[in-house]
């Protein structure tokens, strides 16, 4: 990128009740060694002082607009709605949300990477969350991975590469052409269906340097799901989803096969310490977004296959009550990913390695 030349930027912070944060979210961007940027921080009818907080910046600097929605909505309504005011200028756009804060090379190294690849729809880069640093399977340096490989690693994967909003800066051209960008009913993986729709069509990018901090002990949506096996029920419902889209057909049939079996047996793993209503209703309800239910008759199968194994193998009873326990316990933790006895279905063999970096 030419360091005379800084294409715009819009950033994003929708907001609700973030008084406690907000100060440090705003302080963030203003902070970038990037300049060319917009600040539209948009208030989703706060009850606290983060509409005074905003307004309080946006009086210092120019570059900081302040909306206020119409009325309270839903989280994934509330982000459309936020994205939908980018200026027709820009040409990126990064989420910040208002718990959460980037590095202040988040910007310029973005935008930097992008400029390098115009197929590139979307860029990423390592975060710091309450557990550490994600993702950390990436080779590097993966400076751009053609879409529709990206997708078929991601729906392998031990780990979520697209991570949460702030994680990711997207082409704005594709801001305006996604109405709504997310989709609303989809709740719980909205922003991950987003990127695999994304990726059909574009390539993606990583910056292996740590560009955002992701704040996990605020409740939000995704707060009661990191008790409820969320990612288990994650990549089930994207092999689900997409599987048909970016595997070939006899690929797609092995993996439904594997990921349903791995899904059930988990489920029926961790129903054996009895989680209680919230958890059938959280499964139920992801499930039906996908046009999917929660089969009674493949939960009986595993179910009893389960308590065959318990049964059979005493010294694995211990491990599995240990292990349901710290589910049922660890809220602000996602202690969901795969056990020794408990691990995602081997990807299938493909030709090349899907990441096809360029210097």
């Amino acid at each position: 990128m030419n360091s005379q030349y800084q294409p715009f930027v819009s950033v994003i912070t929708p907001v609700y009740n973030e008084e406690k944060y907000l100060s440090e979210c705003i302080e963030s961007v203003l902070a970038q060694t990037y300049s060319n940027w917009e600040f539209i921080i948009v208030n989703n009818c706060s009850t606290d002082r983060s509409l005074e907080i905003a307004e309080n910046y946006a009086q210092r600097d120019h570059r900081i607009r302040v909306i206020t929605t119409p009325e309270f909505y839903p989280q994934l309504r509330n982000f459309n709605f936020a994205l939908r005011q980018i200026s027709p200028e820009s040409k990126y756009c990064k989420m910040v949300l208002g718990d959460c804060w980037i590095f202040p090379e988040c910007l310029r190294l973005m935008v930097q990477t992008a400029e390098t690849n115009p197929t590139v729809g979307i860029v990423s880069a390592l975060r710091l969350v309450s557990t550490g640093v994600q993702p950390n399977s990436l080779p590097y340096p993966s400076v751009l991975i053609p879409g529709r490989e990206f997708c078929r690693l991601q729906l392998f994967s031990d780990e979520c590469y697209f991570g949460g909003p702030t994680m990711l800066l997207f082409r704005s051209e594709i801001v305006r052409q996604r109405d709504p960008f997310f989709r609303e009913e989809a709740r719980i993986c909205g922003d991950a269906e987003a990127c695999f729709e994304i990726l059909e069509q574009w390539d993606f990018s990583f910056v292996h340097q740590l560009l955002s901090f992701e704040r996990t002990d605020n409740v939000s949506i995704s707060t009661p799901s990191r008790s409820f096996s969320r990612w288990i029920l994650y990549q089930y419902m994207h092999i689900k989803r997409y599987g048909h889209v970016f595997l070939t057909d006899t690929e797609n049939a092995v993996a439904q096969r594997d990921f349903e079996r791995f899904y059930y047996s988990f489920v029926a793993e961790f129903a054996m310490g009895r989680p209680g209503k919230g958890f059938w209703d959280y499964h139920r309800e992801a499930l039906a977004t996908i046009g999917e239910h929660l089969s009674s008759r493949l939960l009986a199968k595993y179910f009893l296959l389960e308590f065959l194994d318990v049964l059979l193998n005493p010294k694995k009873t211990l491990g599995r009550l240990l292990r349901s326990y710290t589910l049922r316990c660890a809220p602000n933790e996602d202690t969901t990913a795969p056990t020794a006895n408990s691990r995602l279905p081997a990807p299938v063999k493909r030709a090349g390695h899907p990441c096809h970096d360029q210097h």
